[in-house]
């Protein structure tokens, strides 16, 4: 990666919210709109190349084998071809908006694509991707099975990085730097929910999660995403030893609000 920054691509559901779609309290969260319309999906993803994003980031955050198949009503293997059309349809905003000519920066490399990969609380929609205490009852190889699907699709699909986003515990860390090798080609950032300037969401350091992270030579960066802005700095500071000098910071807090799982 390149010494200058690379600007992401904001709230996807955010977005889509703003154009008047229902995803607040969907189990699927904005990985159903991959089935019932695609096209919004390429059309946000546009508008964020648009306002500059180097990186766009799949709609896949809350997307799964079992939730598919029990929203949706799919079979395994249309399932992850769902999964696999987020990959798709990034790649296709990115041809179009490079095909546009609309890019003033002639510098400007073709966008990277991230496959966004959510914790296990996601999948639960009660908030929990904010406290991590499902960690508790599973192990270390449950999570790992949980997640493999996902990974296997998305790199299947030819992402450039995985986006494993929004981990609040230590232990589905430690599973998401186990399961990336067996994945060697893959590349990925890992960042974490935290509930203060020193702890991610479970209460574990920062800075203990951040050596975890960067015990997987196939991270990019690590960081803090879906927290408050003022935490940011103070969580960077305290970290900033044990980041693998050859490891990126990746950043992207929330608004400052809080999530409640009963009304948004």
């Amino acid at each position: 990666m390149a010494c200058t920054p690379f600007i992401l691509d904001g709230g996807l559901s955010t977005e889509l919210e703003e154009r008047g779609f229902q995803i607040q309290g969907d189990p699927l969260w904005s990985a159903r709109i991959l089935y019932t319309n695609p096209n919004a999906i390429k059309d946000v993803h546009y508008r964020f190349l648009q306002c500059g994003s180097d990186v766009i980031t799949t709609a896949t955050y809350q997307a799964s084998i079992e939730g598919f198949i029990k929203h949706l009503g799919l079979k395994p293997e249309e399932a992850e071809d769902l999964i696999m059309s987020g990959v798709r349809l990034a790649r296709e905003s990115a041809a179009d908006f490079m095909a546009s000519g609309l890019t003033a920066d002639k510098q400007r490399g073709v966008p990277l694509v991230a496959g966004s990969v959510g914790p296990y609380g996601a999948f639960l929609l009660d908030g929990s991707e904010y406290t991590g205490v499902y960690a508790s009852s599973m192990s270390v190889e449950e999570l790992k099975n949980w997640h493999r699907p996902q990974i296997r699709s998305l790199v299947a699909a030819g992402v450039d990085l995985l986006a494993l986003e929004t981990i609040p515990s230590l232990k589905e860390a430690e599973a998401l730097v186990e399961l990336l090798r067996e994945f060697p080609a893959a590349k990925a950032w890992l960042s974490f929910s935290c509930k203060d300037a020193q702890n991610i969401s479970d209460g574990n350091r920062f800075a203990r999660a951040v050596q975890v992270a960067c015990n997987s030579s196939q991270l990019v960066a690590v960081g803090v995403n879906c927290s408050p802005p003022a935490l940011v700095t103070p969580l960077l500071e305290s970290a900033k030893s044990h980041k693998a000098a050859n490891v990126n910071w990746v950043v992207y807090p929330n608004s400052g609000e809080d999530w409640d799982p009963s009304t948004g």
